[in-house]
C-alpha cells in the first residue's frame, strides 16, 4: 500500500498523550502544538469528545448518528517532553457568530514571554484560520480570524524585515490539491503580501494536498520547516471512518532566512511515514500530522505529531540529519 519508509535516522518514541490521560470528557487527543515553557515544555492539544468508536459502528449499521465531534483545547506540561501532566480542565474553546468549534493548535515562542497560537475554526461559511497570543496558556487574546477557506497556519518565531510571517494553506477552487502560501503582517491582525511557497504539484508523495506542519526552527542554513503531504491509496486503512484511504506523511524543507518564501532545499521523500499500529489504525488510520518541533541544546529535535487522528506521538532526530535529508533528496532546479 504505502511505498515509503521513515528514514533510519528518525527515532520514533511512541505515544506520549492519549485520551485515557485526560481528566475530562475525551475520545481523541491529537494534532498538538508544543513549545519550551519555563524550565520545561507546554502542549496545547486538540481534544475531540462527545462520541466513541461504537457511535461510528452504530452509524454505519443505521442505528444512530452521533458522529459530530465536539472539540476544545487542552493544556499539558512536562519536564522532559515525554511525560505529560494534563491541566484539570480544558483551556480554550470557541463558538458563536457562526463558529462551531476551534481545533488544531500550533505554538510559536516569540522569545519575550509571549506565545503566538495558530488554530483553525469551523464556521457556517467554511474553515478559517486564527491567530491568538498568550503568556500563561489560560488566557488567549485573539488577534485575527481569516476569511474562509484557510487553515494549517504556523507563525515564525521572529519578525523578518519588521514583519510577522506565517505559513498557511488556503483551499484552492481549481487545480490539483492545495498549496503552501506565506503571508506577512505588521501586527498579527492585518495580513497580506501573500506569496506561493510550494505547490502540491511539486511534492511527489502528495497527490491530494499539502500544508504546513510545525512552526519553523531557525538554523544557520535556513528555516527548518515541517510540512504534511496527502497521498490517496487504493486500499482503505483500519479506521472509525469507513473507506478512509488517505495517507498523511510528515515532510521537511529548508526556507531562506531573509526571504522565507524561497525554498533552499526540499526533501522529495517523506520524513515520517505511518508504519506503527498506532499510526495505521484509529479514527483515521494512516495519518501522521506534525504540529511541533523543538530544537534541543544537544543538537537533536523533538518532533511531535498526531497519529491516526487519535493520539499524540513523539519522534527524535539530529537537526544536522534533517538538514542533510532536505538536500539529499532535493530535486528542485537551482535558480
Amino acid at each position: 500500500m504505502i511505498s515509503y519508509k521513515t528514514p533510519a535516522f528518525v527515532e520514533k518514541k511512541g505515544v506520549v498523550l492519549s485520551h485515557e490521560q485526560i481528566p475530562y470528557d475525551s475520545a481523541l487527543t491529537f494534532n498538538a502544538g508544543i513549545s519550551r515553557y519555563g524550565d520545561g515544555y507546554v502542549m496545547l492539544f486538540r481534544n475531540d469528545y462527545g462520541f466513541c468508536k461504537q457511535d461510528f459502528d452504530d452509524f454505519y449499521a443505521g442505528i444512530s448518528d452521533n458522529t459530530t465531534p465536539k472539540t476544545n483545547l487542552g493544556a499539558a506540561f512536562s519536564k522532559d517532553g515525554i511525560n505529560w501532566e494534563v491541566a484539570p480542565e480544558s483551556v480554550f474553546s470557541l463558538s458563536g457568530n457562526g463558529i462551531s468549534r476551534l481545533y488544531d493548535p500550533r505554538i510559536t515562542d516569540f522569545g519575550d514571554g509571549s506565545f503566538g497560537i495558530c488554530f483553525a475554526v469551523d464556521s457556517s461559511s467554511g474553515v478559517r484560520g486564527g491567530v491568538a497570543v498568550t503568556e500563561d496558556f489560560k488566557h488567549f487574546d485573539i488577534k485575527s480570524i481569516s476569511l474562509p477557506e484557510n487553515r494549517n497556519m504556523v507563525l515564525f518565531p521572529e519578525k523578518i524585515n519588521g514583519e510577522y510571517i506565517r505559513l498557511e494553506r488556503p483551499f484552492l477552487a481549481r487545480g490539483k490539491g492545495h498549496s503552501i502560501w506565506l503571508s506577512r503582517s505588521p501586527d498579527l491582525i492585518h495580513w497580506g503580501k501573500s506569496e506561493l511557497v510550494l505547490s502540491s504539484n511539486d511534492l511527489p508523495y502528495a497527490n491530494l494536498k499539502i500544508g504546513p506542519g510545525a512552526p519553523p526552527v531557525k538554523t544557520p542554513y535556513g528555516w527548518l520547516t515541517l510540512i504534511h503531504g496527502v497521498e490517496q491509496q487504493e486500499e482503505e486503512f483500519v479506521s472509525w471512518h469507513r473507506d478512509w484511504k488517505s495517507a498523511y506523511y510528515g515532510g521537511v524543507m529548508l526556507l531562506d532566512l531573509e526571504n522565507p518564501a524561497k525554498i533552499i532545499a526540499l526533501a522529495k521523500k517523506p520524513l515520517l511515514v505511518p508504519e506503527e499500529k498506532y499510526e495505521l489504525e484509529g479514527f483515521r488510520g494512516g495519518v501522521i500530522f506534525p504540529g511541533g518541533m523543538v530544537a534541543e541544546p544537544d543538537g537533536r529535535a523533538k518532533i511531535y505529531y498526531g497519529a491516526a487522528d487519535t493520539v499524540e506521538c513523539l519522534a527524535e532526530a539530529n537537526i544536522e540529519d534533517l538538514i542533510k535529508f532536505c538536500f539529499e533528496y532535493n530535486k528542485l532546479e537551482k535558480s
